[in-house]
């Protein structure tokens, strides 16, 4: 077997990932079966699409294939795969400025618009599934823009449809994740940065974490002059000629910060963190880095932004011994080429080993090993070795003791005397929260509202429910802010919300995240309601529409965004401080998802109808499924969508750009998607899974209201008529809705073999439990006798009785019962199973049990004395839920 035949039966057999794109991309696949890699490579460049946008994916995913199997049958080795990453990453960059430029101003040159390209971006070594870190600038004197346009509006609007470009999902995938935090006060500056205001800031107010990130920077696509005028400008704040150990110990500070915030992953053994972990990848870079900052100022021969090669540079220069370059390079190419193994599997963006063993041993054949134990014992001793040389740098860099107190008395006695059981890791962290390093309390300002609020702030997370989980999560929240000054002094004024503070991070891991994105969704939190629940869709909109007023399109995007994660993390507080039910919170959450659905799409059609017009007696129809459809969304339910649309598919919109009505609301239905998915300058909204569209991925994303019909008549399996008991039309006038409506009930109400549509609802949940077993103890879904059980007996009894044929399953339940399909118990069994989703999808995610003060929460929330009699009641009840199973479907043997 050739080594390229050997990769494929590799890939096909342990990556879910690469076997679905090898199964997407026949042509792509004769190439690569003859060997001839570089034909395979530039066929992939050349794919084209209906946009850029379409072409760009496209093209991703052949490079993605491509790349993958040359690595994995060693024809291509970690530097020839990292740069035609890439390198890939600024063609699309190039061919994105292009297009945004071109649709604003038909014919303008590529110019006065560049991209700073940071870390393994920057240094040519991007990994396998990442993200980049790009810093868009403009020049005012040379950027083409419309006349009635401000230019820096007009740079604004181009970078976020660079963005839009890069991030939007469909069938195809995305081009790349666009991460801007890494520009200059991200909370507060645009997108676009002028030149000159770059340069200025560079020079007189960065900080010590932004002149380590330009050490891998590079002018990597848009206008290059333009970017080498800036990063010429800024290499004295890079490049410092007076020897810098300083350095030394900011890159110990954060390496101590890393350790702590990723302790699972430090360990060697399924959870390993590859990136983070002691010994790992982010080692072999600190330590090039720190060498780098403290001589490259002197020496310009060090100033290369190839770990490799910034290490062979070292070496050859003295600073470091020969057999350390040589040791840390071996080991750094040798842990990325892991690294990619893992992000090869699912196309995830991920560093860590799997804690799940199966997934782990499929990663390791994957890398032609047996299984993960092999995998494990072939990384170890390459993060020893690594580990020993970087820890022989920190250990001389030596390090700053504890701080006493003011009062005179030792600092871990009075932190003790809060009820801390680990005084000593308290400190830790205290030291490092004033070490300078943390740019959320960097500021003189912020270090005085920090220390302000610092002495009570210990004092409740002491007294928080779970103190060691709290303090670690407010470590992990204040390294994600940006900027922490207003928090702080929003608790120093409000100490009432210090409690709840410590409480969000005593129980919720997501709000607590959430909080370090938005920082301002504490501020929410002031309002007298708070802990109500938000209202009826029509009063959200009412309260949205307030919110936007005049504004235009992209500020619509952002303010919907801010209004959603406002709201969203309030009712996560509202859950885990028992303000309300869970299935009203549920229901909340799904209420303001139709609200920002509707208004999004509202504005979206409307900005679409500018430049295409509308297409005669024709209009788009939004209909929801699943979650969304039945109104119970948790807090990070992603949104399952139909778009269809109504009238004559051989219609043609009337505008300045006229398109065919197919090809008019793909593309509408493409924006629609992005308005709600793609995350702005207010961060992310939802993710939207449109899979359930008829014919699924191979589907259009928008069919006509008729083909809608048409397939669901003739073509569609049980499982897409299942999925239609939950439809429920959010978006459309009354008269499309009504016809969309009446298509769903002549489909349900169709006559069925009761007993073939039963086989075929067994089957697959055997199908499915084959495939998508339960994360944790904790998984209500996908358990035997969980909510997925519970809803195929639903939605069974809705197609072969027509009985309870509506999209809520609390209300569907309620109707089967009165109708003697179902016994009363089984209504009791949904009402705890579904309070206990909500729940648990905020407070444990990854659905295992969790820690003993979020037992105490959630038995107490649910109405059970303590965690025991909650457990004997989901067993309970599951055992109900099995036994309606066994009587329709009979005995389970899955």
């Amino acid at each position: 077997m050739t080594a390229v035949a050997n990769a494929i039966d590799r890939a096909s057999a342990n990556s879910p990932f690469l076997a679905g794109l090898m199964d997407r991309n026949p042509d792509l696949m004769a190439l690569i079966r003859t060997g001839d890699l570089d034909a395979a490579l530039e066929s992939a460049l050349n794919r084209t699409g209906d946009s850029m946008g379409a072409a760009l994916r496209r093209q991703r995913q052949g490079v993605a294939l491509v790349t993958a199997l040359a690595d994995l049958a060693g024809m291509w080795d970690l530097t020839r795969v990292t740069r035609i990453l890439s390198d890939f990453a600024d063609h699309a960059l190039d061919q994105a400025i292009a297009t945004a430029i071109e649709e604003r101003v038909p014919g303008a040159p590529n110019q006065g618009f560049a991209v700073i390209g940071l870390g393994k971006h920057g240094g040519r070594e991007l990994n396998y599934s990442s993200d980049i870190d790009p810093i868009f600038l403009f020049d005012p004197q040379t950027l083409h823009h419309r006349e009635r346009d401000d230019v820096a509006e007009a740079a604004v609007r181009y970078g976020r449809r660079i963005i839009e470009l890069l991030s939007a999902l469909d069938a195809d995938g995305y081009v790349f994740r666009v991460d801007m935090r890494l520009r200059p006060s991200p909370e507060v500056s645009p997108i676009v940065l002028p030149v000159e205001a770059a340069i200025s800031y560079y020079e007189s107010s960065a900080l010590a974490w932004e002149q380590a990130a330009f050490i891998r920077s590079r002018v990597c696509a848009g206008d290059r002059a333009l970017g080498h005028y800036f990063l010429n400008a800024i290499q004295p704040f890079i490049w410092r000629k007076s020897l810098d150990f300083g350095q030394l110990k900011n890159i110990t500070a954060m390496t101590a910060q890393i350790r702590d915030h990723y302790a699972k992953g430090q360990k060697i053994g399924l959870g390993y963190d590859l990136k983070r972990g002691h010994g790992g990848i982010r080692e072999c870079e600190f330590f090039a880095q720190a060498h780098q900052l403290i001589h490259g100022g002197r020496d310009v021969a060090l100033r290369n932004p190839d770990t490799r090669e910034a290490l062979a540079a070292l070496a050859v220069a003295g600073w470091i011994k020969p057999e350390e370059a040589r040791t840390l390079s071996a080991a750094y190419e040798q842990l990325r080429t892991a690294e990619h193994r893992l992000q090869m599997h699912s196309d995830r963006q991920t560093h860590s080993i799997p804690d799940n063993p199966e997934t782990a041993d499929a990663v390791a054949r994957l890398h032609g090993l047996a299984n993960a134990e092999a995998f494990i014992e072939t990384i170890r001793p390459i993060s020893e070795s690594v580990a020993a040389i970087y820890d022989r740098m920190v250990d001389a860099s030596g390090g700053d003791g504890p701080r006493m107190a003011e009062d005179g008395l030792p600092l871990e006695e009075q932190l003790s005397d809060l009820g801390y059981t680990d005084p000593a890791a308290v400190m830790q962290r205290m030291a490092r929260w004033r070490s300078g390093n943390i740019r959320a309390i960097r500021s003189p300002s912020a270090r005085d509202a920090f220390e302000a609020v610092l002495p009570a702030l210990l004092k409740a997370i002491a007294d928080a429910p779970d103190s060691d989980r709290a303090i670690a999560r407010f470590d992990n929240m204040i390294e994600a802010m940006p900027s922490a000054i207003n928090v702080f002094r929003l608790l120093e004024a409000r100490p009432g919300l210090m409690q709840l503070v410590a409480d969000i991070l005593s129980y919720a891991p997501t709000l607590a995240d959430d909080l370090g994105r938005q920082s301002r969704y504490l501020d929410a939190l002031i309002d007298t309601s708070a802990m109500d629940l938000p209202g009826d869709v029509l009063q959200l909109l009412d309260m949205m529409h307030m919110r936007i007023g005049q504004a235009d399109y992209q500020s619509t995007l952002d303010i919907v965004r801010d209004y959603v994660g406002e709201k969203r993390f309030a009712l996560g507080v509202q859950l885990i401080e028992g303000r309300n039910d869970a299935l009203d919170i549920a229901r909340s959450y799904a209420h303001l998802a139709e609200a920002a659905l509707q208004i999004l799409t509202k504005a979206t059609v409307t900005e679409f109808e500018k430049a295409h017009g509308k297409v005669p007696d024709s209009e788009l129809v939004v209909l929801a499924l699943g979650r969304l459809g039945g109104e119970a969304l948790t807090h990070a339910s992603d949104l399952d969508l139909i778009l269809l649309f109504t009238g004559d598919h051989l219609a043609e919109s009337d505008g300045a750009r006229p398109l065919g009505a197919t090809q008019y609301y793909n593309r509408l239905a493409q924006r629609v998607i992005a308005s709600l998915s793609v995350p702005t300058a207010s961060g992310a909204l939802y993710e939207v899974d449109t899979r359930l569209r008829p014919s699924g991925a191979d589907g259009l994303l928008c069919s006509s209201v008729k083909s809608f019909g048409q397939y669901q008549n003739e073509n569609a399996w049980t499982w897409e008529h299942m999925a239609l008991t939950r439809a429920r039309l959010l978006y459309g006038s009354d008269a499309a809705c009504a016809e969309v409506q009446a298509i769903i009930a002549q489909v349900l109400n169709t006559a069925r073999d009761a007993d073939k549509t039963k086989s075929e609802i067994a089957d697959m949940r055997k199908e499915m439990a084959t495939h998508k077993t339960p994360k944790g103890d904790l998984d209500m879904k996908l358990l035997p006798g969980g909510l997925v059980d519970m809803e195929f007996i639903i939605h069974d009894l809705q197609l072969t009785q027509h009985a309870g044929q509506v999209p809520q399953l609390g209300t569907a339940i309620q109707m089967l019962v009165t109708g003697g399909h179902l016994p009363n118990d089984f209504a009791d069994a949904y009402a705890l199973l579904g309070r206990l989703l909500v729940m648990v999808r905020l407070i444990a995610p990854d659905c295992d049990t969790p820690p003993p003060a979020a037992q105490v929460l959630i038995a107490k929330s649910l109405g059970y004395a303590n965690w025991d009699a909650l457990s004997a009641a989901i067993r309970d009840y599951r055992g109900i839920v099995m036994a309606q199973w066994e009587r329709l479907f009979g005995l389970r043997d899955f």
